[in-house]
């Protein structure tokens, strides 16, 4: 999809401002609001914008912990890649999971409540998943930059 600059100036609005609605969208990136609320449809209709959410604090809801695993596993075969990928995407503690490059096969961000909740999510889910040869697991101190909106501008 071919994005011009009344569409990326849309998605800045969105990704800052999801509940916006159209008739302040259509002002802020000047147009008229039956051609942004167009323009808003197409790009949900074309994958560009995949959903709404809102960004929940998660300290205040009780789960401050962030801890970033890495996890190789004994084998790099397709078949126990997809296992590990659909073992941990039912996991509601993995916020993220990626499949890396380098000396690790996967690197998670895992939330918990406190060390005792990240040790027993270890031991009952993520040390119960076939295939993992190693977990490396850092604690995270402090927060220094959370973004949500992509730099498209």
């Amino acid at each position: 999809m071919n994005l011009d600059e009344i569409d990326r100036r849309i998605l800045a609005e969105l990704q800052n401002e999801g509940r916006v609605t159209v008739n302040d969208l259509a002002g802020r990136v000047g147009l008229s609001p039956t051609p942004c609320l167009r323009r808003v449809r197409r790009l949900e209709e074309g994958g560009v914008v995949t959903g709404y959410a809102a960004n929940v604090d998660q300290v205040i809801v009780g789960l401050p912990v962030n801890v970033f695993v890495n996890v190789t596993l004994t084998r790099q075969a397709e078949a126990e890649l997809e296992e590990f990928e659909a073992a941990v995407a039912g996991c509601p503690e993995v916020m993220e999971c990626y499949l890396m490059t380098g000396t690790s096969d996967f690197l998670l961000r895992v939330v918990a409540a406190d060390l005792f909740a990240y040790e027993r999510f270890l031991k009952s889910t993520l040390t119960r998943i076939p295939g993992i040869a190693n977990i490396q697991s850092s604690f995270a101190l402090k927060q220094v930059v959370r973004r949500t909106a992509l730099p498209i501008g």
